[in-house]
């Protein structure tokens, strides 16, 4: 082995030296360089949340100016072009020469990393920053391919322009003003976002509202010019003041947090009538917690550190829920509420139907990862915990009704919990979870691996029967459920799992239930909802959406749940034959079959043979081929080879995958599609009917 090893080595020096490996191989980024090379290390993705991610940071820089109490005003304009425009009337970016870099302290900002007024330890920076690197404009000038910043200081207009991060000339006075702030324009760079330079008005809508409530007496704007037929000036502060005829929203609250909890539970009934709130500084970490208890049984917990919100929580939630548990406890046992022969809360009881948003805000922060989803300060926990539980404590004494329906509210989880256990424990033996005890109306597959199976969740018996015999008994197995299943939105999981078509389905997927839920247990890692293209079809394919994404809500983090897209219609032409998903499909196929309107027949034809009555008896005469078009009501009426081809085969079907872009806003349409509020229901409904696709 040494000598065939040496051989190679003297061929490749034949045919020229080998490069040595030295200091001369290590490549330098300078600049911003490392941003464009890896953009996904500083905004997570090159994909629509990575685009809109720039928004953010921009805006970011603005709102750290309004929590620094310099501004009280920003202004988010989309703009033609793909371009964004994001105002403030704040102090406005330092235009003078930065001491160190020997340029202009915004083109200091703009095309170094780290650099802001985020780091410095005296009065002119900022205290309490939302950025941790820092490095916010300098990544969205990178990945712009224009970005021009306008300051309105001392006076003076001032203004410089970048092309993919690198200044095309000198900070330079452009005109007088009277006001005070910062306009940054940028057009991201479409070869780095090559999915496309898409806004949403949603998306952003949803982040601006949120940090409206997150900084309190600041007016935030939200202006949609994209489509914006007259001329105007862009360079003044704030685009509002030019009345243009274009979409706007504005946002702005004085309650803060307490705001936001009404806003959540807009669709709620509230177990008690005030809502709690602290606001206190201590450790030199500010805190504010505000919650209220609803009748459901969903918790909704909503963290920010510095206005950043932590989807995966942190210290900060560990300290809230210390806190909470201790302070219900103590306060059931003193008012005789729980009993002696009660056990105590524990987490999960006094979390049951609980609508809380807690927000620290910290000078030093530490993150645990770049995307800033888990906060790791040590001294969050504490704080919350001592602030938060100070303060509940003297809540629940000072409004003893509020204390007594929350206390009651606990209560009854406690109780629910002790049936929930009984019935899991009843239902969900070890062996079942472990698939000896397999529901008898699964037809299971042969792979015992779970990255290859499948798991087909069919409408009734006749489709069932279709796609047993035509899927793929290596890969694929069918669960046929029977009627519609039970609304869980606000079921607990002791009447769940008395439904023998819920209990069949989770013994099926293998991860249990509730507290013992283990997705590492999950049988299957394609689950595939295949109901019927009808109304009937699409109740039952909410309803299962429903029970995944409050129980199982892992799965579909995961990416394992799939919906199906059967075909609509089968079009048959002489021997050809084609699928058709949709209406304009079908057009489509029609046109290219170069049939007219007049040639379509409803009746099943063979070959070039044609149909026709003469004398009381059908023979067949050779005429011109007509197109047989049939629609599918549902997956029954599809014969197993018919089945496969469209819907089961791997090669050629169409599988839409469930995912949640936007996890408060699926709550949130969960609480009025499936839960008790009708009001809220029937205009959801009559809001959204224009978009419906029914099939009459």
């Amino acid at each position: 082995m040494a000598k065939t090893a040496q051989k190679g080595g003297e061929k490749r020096g034949a045919k020229g030296a080998a490069k040595a490996y030295d200091a001369s191989s290590i490549t330098v980024l300078e600049g911003l360089e490392p941003v464009r090379k890896r953009p996904g290390m500083y905004i997570g993705t090159t994909g629509p949340d990575g685009l809109h991610h720039l928004v953010w940071e921009i805006f970011d820089n603005a709102r750290d100016e309004a929590m620094g109490g310099y501004a009280g005003d920003i202004e988010v304009a989309l703009l033609p072009d793909g371009y964004v425009r994001v105002a403030d009337n704040g102090r406005g970016v330092p235009v003078g020469i930065h001491p160190k870099t020997k340029v202009s302290a915004l083109e200091t900002i703009m095309t170094t990393l780290h650099a802001g007024g985020k780091f410095g330890g005296d009065e002119s920076g900022y205290k309490i920053s939302g950025g941790l690197h820092g490095v916010g404009a300098s990544v969205v000038n990178a990945l712009s391919e224009h970005t021009k910043v306008v300051v309105h200081q001392d006076g003076g207009q001032h203004m410089q322009e970048y092309k993919i991060g690198k200044p095309l000339a000198k900070v330079k006075k452009i005109g007088t003003t009277k006001e005070h702030g910062t306009i940054v324009f940028f057009k991201p760079d479409a070869t780095i976002f090559k999915e496309g330079v898409e806004w949403s008005w949603e998306k952003i809508v949803t982040h601006l509202r949120q940090q409206a409530y997150l900084v309190k007496g600041v007016r935030i704007a939200l202006i949609d010019a994209r489509a914006a037929k007259d001329a105007f000036e862009t360079d003044t502060l704030f685009l509002r003041e030019q009345k243009l005829n274009v979409p706007s929203m504005t946002f702005y609250f004085e309650g803060g947090l307490k705001s936001l909890v009404a806003f959540y539970n807009k669709h709620q009934t509230p177990v008690h009538k005030n809502i709690f709130y602290v606001e206190r500084e201590q450790d030199n970490v500010q805190v504010e917690v505000a919650l209220q208890y609803v009748d459901d049984i969903t918790s909704r917990i909503a963290a920010f550190a510095n206005n950043t919100y932590n989807s995966e929580g942190g210290t900060h939630i560990t300290g809230f829920k210390t806190a909470l548990t201790r302070a219900l406890n103590t306060y059931g046992r003193s008012a005789n509420i729980l009993k002696e022969k009660d056990e105590n809360f524990t987490g999960d009881d006094v979390l049951e139907g609980i609508t809380a948003v807690i927000s620290v805000k910290l000078p030093e922060i530490q993150f645990e990862g770049q995307t800033k989803a888990k906060l790791g300060s040590v001294e969050a926990q504490g704080a919350v915990s001592t602030v938060f539980g100070e303060a509940l404590s003297a809540f629940l004494e000072e409004n003893p009704d509020d204390a007594r329906a929350i206390i009651n509210k606990v209560l009854l989880a406690l109780k629910a919990r002790k049936a929930a256990k009984a019935a899991k424990d009843s239902v969900l033996r070890k062996g079942a979870l472990e698939g000896m005890t397999l529901p008898g109306k699964l037809a299971d597959c042969q792979t015992k691996s779970a990255e290859e199976g499948e798991l087909f969740i069919v409408e009734g018996d006749s489709a069932g029967g279709s796609s047993k015999q035509g899927r793929d008994r290596r890969t694929q197995a069918i669960l046929p459920l029977r009627g519609k299943i039970l609304n869980v939105e606000r079921a607990r999981i002791d009447r769940m799992l008395a439904s023998i078509e819920i209990r069949a389905l989770v013994i099926a997927m293998g991860t249990a239930i509730g507290d013992v839920f283990d997705i590492s247990k999950l049988r299957y890692h394609k689950i595939i909802i295949a109901t019927d293209a009808d109304v009937d079809g699409a109740h039952i394919r909410t309803l299962l959406l429903t029970l995944l994404y409050r129980h199982f809500r892992p799965i579909i983090e995961g990416g394992f749940v799939y919906i199906a897209q059967p075909p609509l219609y089968k079009i048959v032409k002489g021997k050809s034959v084609a699928y058709a998903y949709s209406d304009k499909e079908k057009e489509a196929v029609l046109k290219e079959l170069g049939t007219a309107t007049g040639e379509i027949s409803e009746n099943p034809l063979e070959g070039d043979e044609a149909l026709e009555e003469a004398e009381g008896e059908v023979v067949a005469t050779k005429k011109a081929t007509k197109v047989n078009i049939q629609r599918y009501k549902g997956l029954g009426e599809m014969n197993p080879s018919e089945l496969w081809e469209t819907t089961m085969d791997p090669t050629r079907r169409v599988l839409k995958q469930v995912s949640i872009d936007d996890a408060e806003a699926a709550d949130r349409i969960f609480d009025i599609l499936m839960g008790t509020d009708v009001a809220s229901r029937k205009s959801f409904i009559q809001s959204n009917a224009k978009l419906a696709n029914l099939d009459v």
